[in-house]
């Protein structure tokens, strides 16, 4: 179990590794090709598209896994609930299609692309990649996603040479997709076996996985229709495109930020199930405090180099990304914070009602701020109502668990990377004026910012920084 274990660490640390490099590569150059417009508009169908499948899979995704690892060793309770979870999605996605098919039949833009974008909705429907995440088996989803993502990108070098191949760049996405998702029904036999229809039970998952899905709807609220209420209020696919590609930059960011509460969570589980609530709070400290080292660095970094990054990485045409990407690389901190209380903390010891609360809280005051700022600030607003609602979010569950766990304390011994990384900010940002923008002057910035906040920390005496070198050398000798 161990070995299994740390084999899946691995190959899920590749995979993250290789989400970061991937858009390293494409984007520079999409963005060249489609354009802010041709983006826009990608991201504007994109987003409703989405809001589909959301309402289509009804949760089933998160719900299935869970349900899939109780009976891990049972094969054909495994196999029952498999065939279950399965005609209900495939049920609860076809009518998403027909209502999908009947909505674009009433539009009079980018027909071609919602059409398109079916592929995305099939793709979602034959999906059985909770399975083998109920199983375990990473290796079989991280090999299929990082072959099929390489042969789109090999499409799309190949294929889309100019604006007019947005539909083209498209099917390439929606296609990959699909062809990805069927790859994993060619080794499900040797996991399942046949069950008679009379003995499925598939109403029974409905009521369960309704109550994961409406913390989903919730959290989509603030991270799919700012893009939609850009383009219905602005009418303007090309502010879509200065958003799209600022928060795909700190998406980028992100994974390296939440990756700790994906490894922590089964540890909170366990010491929840031992009832051991003093480690619990440790470790949660400990993690918020980690956090706070990473994500601070980053998002005052994000700040410091933007000016040089954006040009040379999305290009001229993207220039009022610029402010959008400085404007929201707060939620770096945010989100990490949310991550760790929610995910960590709220979700493994039955605290769902406090996160269900805290996500429906967040997409109110998104919904509200973006309709306030929007039609004012065009896609600059969107990216403050999305702070905000970050924000929001993490001071009710901060306010919700405060007798439980004091964050005022976490901040204090946290202080030295706030002060750590405002001075790096303040040396990049003044250094970036004088910097051509490229590749390498980037390269260097965030370089010197790097060395710039590991000697503050020093100069500062950080525990955490301190403690880590101590434990290292200990270990050497």
């Amino acid at each position: 179990m161990k070995k299994k274990m740390t084999i899946n660490y691995i190959f899920n640390l590749a995979y993250q590794i290789l989400i970061i490099i991937l858009p390293l590569i494409t984007t520079p150059y999409v963005s060249r090709i489609l354009g802010p417009d041709g983006i826009g508009a990608y991201s504007y169908t994109a987003s409703i598209t989405t809001y589909f499948i959301l309402f289509g899979c009804i949760g089933l995704n998160l719900y299935g896994q869970r349900e899939v690892a109780y009976h891990q060793s049972d094969k054909i309770a495994i196999s029952k609930t498999f065939f279950e979870i399965l005609l209900l999605k495939i049920g609860t996605m076809a009518i998403s299609i027909c209502v999908f098919i009947f909505t674009v039949q009433m539009m009079n833009q980018y027909k071609l692309l919602f059409y398109i974008q079916l592929l995305d909705l099939i793709a979602n429907m034959l999906d059985i990649t909770y399975f083998y995440q109920g199983i375990e088996e990473f290796k079989v989803i991280v090999i299929r996603n990082v072959l099929i993502k390489i042969i789109g990108i090999i499409c799309i070098f190949t294929f889309v040479k100019t604006k007019v191949d947005l539909s083209l760049y498209v099917f390439i996405y929606s296609g990959t997709l699909l062809l990805g998702n069927l790859s994993m029904w060619l080794t499900i036999n040797k996991h399942i076996t046949r069950v008679p229809f009379k003995e499925l039970k598939i109403i029974k998952h409905l009521k369960p996985t309704l109550i994961l899905f409406f913390p989903q709807i919730a959290i989509s609220i603030y991270t799919v229709l700012d893009k939609l209420m850009i383009g219905l209020i602005t009418n303007n696919t090309t502010q879509i495109g200065y958003y799209e590609q600022a928060q795909k930059i700190i998406k980028l960011s992100l994974t390296v930020v939440t990756s700790l509460s994906t490894v922590m969570l089964p540890r909170i589980a366990h010491l929840y199930a031992n009832d051991d609530q003093e480690k619990i709070i440790d470790y949660t400290k400990k993690s918020l405090q980690y956090t706070l080292a990473i994500s601070c660095p980053i998002m005052f970094g994000i700040m410091g180099i933007a000016t040089n990054l954006i040009p040379w990485f999305l290009g001229d045409e993207f220039i009022p990304s610029i402010n959008i990407l400085f404007v929201t690389s707060p939620i770096l901190v945010f989100i990490g914070i949310s991550n760790i209380v929610g995910f960590q903390y709220l979700i493994p010891t039955q605290r769902q009602k406090i996160y269900t609360l805290s996500t429906i809280l967040g997409s109110v005051v998104n919904l509200c701020l973006n309709c306030i700022l929007i039609p004012y600030l065009l896609s600059f607003g969107a990216a403050i109502a999305s702070v905000a609602a970050e924000l929001s979010v993490d001071l009710f569950q901060l306010v919700c668990i405060r007798k439980e766990i004091n964050f005022v304390d976490v901040i204090k011994k946290s202080k030295s990377y706030f002060i750590a990384s405002f001075v790096m900010f303040i040396g990049i940002y003044l250094l970036s004026k004088y910097l051509y923008p490229s590749v390498m002057m980037t390269a260097i910035l965030i370089a010197i910012g790097g060395i710039i906040y590991l000697v503050m920390l020093l100069i500062l005496r950080d525990e955490l920084l301190f403690g880590t070198v101590k434990k290292i050398l200990k270990r050497r000798s």
